[in-house]
């Protein structure tokens, strides 16, 4: 059976956007197999692959290539920050060390600076560097990140202006002898203060 470079391309363009990288190289490499000579420059044409990544494919097809769930290689991907900047990690924990907080003899250790200032500081000091990086060394360093107070403690402090209970609507809960007399009254008028 033949298939037209017509059909070609449009089943490309229907398959390759639902699929990653190396599902797109196995497809590829199948199809430029399936057809035989002059595969892997049809599919070339019809997929927008480039010859190179085809023949690779079709290499790779042929070698019998396992299912995996990585995307790349093993050791693929960007090299991290801190390698590439030496001195990143001690310039970091210099910048967080004086505002340290937890006990000393303990392995938690946090910080309330944020990691917008710390990145701020390091690129005026020289360095490339993010906040979300930042972030990321911190905990391997075994930082923590302290949350904003009213994060922590969950509920808001009672409203100071709120008025104070009239002895008459505290239900009894003033002992004999206790104070009776209104306090914003005592405010009102000055007397006592």
């Amino acid at each position: 059976m033949e298939v037209s470079r017509d059909e070609l391309a449009r089943f490309f363009t229907t398959v390759l956007p639902h699929l990653n990288e190396v599902q797109k190289r196995v497809v590829a490499g199948a199809m430029a197999q399936g057809l035989g000579h002059g595969g892997k420059s049809a599919v070339a044409d019809a997929s927008g692959m480039s010859r190179n990544t085809v023949i690779k494919a079709e290499r790779e097809v042929v070698a019998g290539i396992e299912p995996s769930d990585r995307q790349r290689a093993l050791g693929g991907g960007d090299i991290k920050v801190e390698d590439k900047q030496p001195g990143l990690a001690e310039a970091l924990d210099e910048l967080v060390h004086p505002e340290t907080r937890g006990n000393p003899m303990s392995y938690l250790r946090w910080t309330s600076k944020s990691t917008g200032k710390l990145a701020d500081e390091l690129v005026r000091q020289g360095f490339k560097i993010t906040d979300d990086t930042v972030g990321r060394i911190l905990k391997g360093l075994g930082y923590s990140l302290q949350a904003p107070s009213k994060q922590k403690e969950g509920t808001a402090h009672p409203d100071p202006r709120r008025p104070v209970p009239l002895p008459e609507q505290t239900g009894g809960r003033f002992r004999e002898g206790g104070p009776a007399g209104d306090i914003r009254r005592h405010q009102k008028e000055g007397v006592g203060w």
